[in-house]
């Protein structure tokens, strides 16, 4: 069995370094017998993974990989952010993270044993509770706008823990970081590209100035027909395919033939755009790159379904609107068993300014049911391409409506619907819907 390579041997070493530790290029190189070239490349790819951090003046430090969306932890820094805040002593410690509140609306005494470090007191003009905390190890958020005395302040620089004065009251403030909050848990829940793809993974790539003969060498040797051709700088320039290289003799080179400007995609993006970008396309292969079109990882479309059915199965982490929306309607039996319902009522905060129900509030009730169809009949998700509203007549607040999505059409790759919206006094709105499909679950 073969051992690890001199790039793995650099990562492995990287990833067991001590958080807050410098690495530098030669140390490196010297300690493992590499060149100082391949300790450079293996740097910049720790720093691609979050292992490492690259700052002027202080050079590389091993850091601490954070998990995207992490809700329960909290930085003073974005507390401050949140609640509009203004730092007024403990600037040095903005990025410890904080495990809990407390809002000091009790006496002294009896607050005390609610604060303990790490947490932050919400509390108003009180300095005295300003000094316990700080003397507890708690930050403090104080509102209303006021501040606190000097000695307060430089017993926080001291300790590094910081004095935040937001202008607004302690109601305000505690809704704000409740909103901070609950945002947080929902974008946990929308899964990006950089969650499933391996960055420690090689991408067999393709370099301008090879010919037809070397990739056809490439792709007997490592089982693929699909490569990104990368310029000397590492970008991404072209792809180069089984097609493109059919009929062409040996010599040509790939500059030649290759598909230039290819379809690529960021690190940061959904999921579900990344499949939606593959089924409009049509390609099995999508490289992801950076800012500047560097070359970062690659995933195939079969990394993308399986990310999206991980993705329908979890729970859910917060409600958005649509969920809010759609919560008090159910599918009903129809008349006939081939049909689909789905019954509910108008709420009152489905009101537009006319106190009758949004036409915003329709539409998305009218999509929710066709999804529901689609996913049931065609086992797959999908994204909508157009859609024509016909509203009928207004729809008035408390009524019970029923909502009938027709499958017209459904192909490999489209489907078509028709959605009936009625009231008990008839139909109400009507939409036509065509879908794009993404691969069944």
């Amino acid at each position: 069995m073969e051992g690890p390579t001199k790039h793995e041997r650099l990562i492995q070493y990287i990833q067991q370094v001590k958080i807050g530790t410098k690495l530098s290029v030669r140390t490196m190189a010297e300690e493992l017998g590499v060149s100082e070239g391949t300790a450079y490349k293996a740097i910049k790819e720790a720093e691609m993974q979050g292992l490492v951090s690259t700052k002027e003046r202080i050079g590389t430090v091993r850091i601490d990989r954070k998990k995207r969306g992490s809700v329960d932890r909290l930085t003073f820094g974005e507390v401050a952010d949140i609640v509009e805040g203004e730092v007024i002593g403990g600037a040095a410690g903005l990025d410890k993270t904080l495990h809990k509140f407390v809002i000091g609306a009790m006496e002294l005494d009896a607050m005390v044993r609610y604060i303990d470090a790490s947490s932050l007191l919400i509390v108003g003009n009180r300095q005295g509770a300003h000094r316990c905390a700080i003397e507890q190890g708690a930050g403090v958020l104080i509102t209303g706008g006021f501040g606190t005395n000097e000695e307060v302040k430089h017993l926080s620089n001291e300790l590094g823990l910081p004095i935040i004065s937001s202008k607004h009251d302690s109601f305000t403030v505690a809704s704000m970081i409740n909103r901070a909050m609950f945002d947080r848990l929902i974008r946990q829940k929308i899964m990006l590209v950089e969650d499933i793809v391996t960055y420690s993974r090689p991408v067999e790539t393709m370099r301008l100035g090879e010919t037809n003969a070397d990739f056809k060498d490439l792709s007997r040797r490592v089982g693929g027909s699909v490569f990104p051709v990368l310029d000397d700088r590492g970008r991404v320039v072209g792809m180069m395919t089984t097609k493109d290289a059919a009929g062409a003799p040996d010599t040509q080179l790939i500059d030649k033939l290759m598909t230039r400007h290819p379809i690529t995609a960021a690190p940061n993006i959904p999921i579900a755009s990344a499949a939606h970008t593959m089924a409009a396309e049509g390609i099995d292969f999508l490289p992801i790159v950076d800012k500047n079109r560097k070359l970062l990882a690659a995933i195939s479309r079969a990394e993308v379904l399986e990310a999206l059915r991980y993705a329908g199965k979890q729970q859910e982490s917060g409600e958005t609107f649509d969920n809010l929306i759609s919560a008090g309607f159910a599918k009903v039996p129809a008349h006939h068993s081939s049909e689909w319902l789905y019954k509910g009522r108008i709420t009152p905060q489905m009101s537009g300014i006319f106190g009758i129900i949004s036409e915003g509030v329709l539409v998305t009730l009218m999509t929710q049911a066709a999804r529901g169809l689609v996913r049931e009949i065609g086992k797959r998700d999908h994204v909508i391409e157009s859609m024509t509203t016909y509203f009928v007549r207004p729809v008035q607040l408390e009524s019970e409506v029923a909502i009938h999505p027709k499958l017209l059409e459904m192909s490999r790759k489209s489907a078509k619907l028709e959605i009936e919206l009625a009231d008990p006094n008839g139909l109400a709105a009507k939409a036509m819907l065509t879908v794009q499909l993404i691969d069944p679950f």
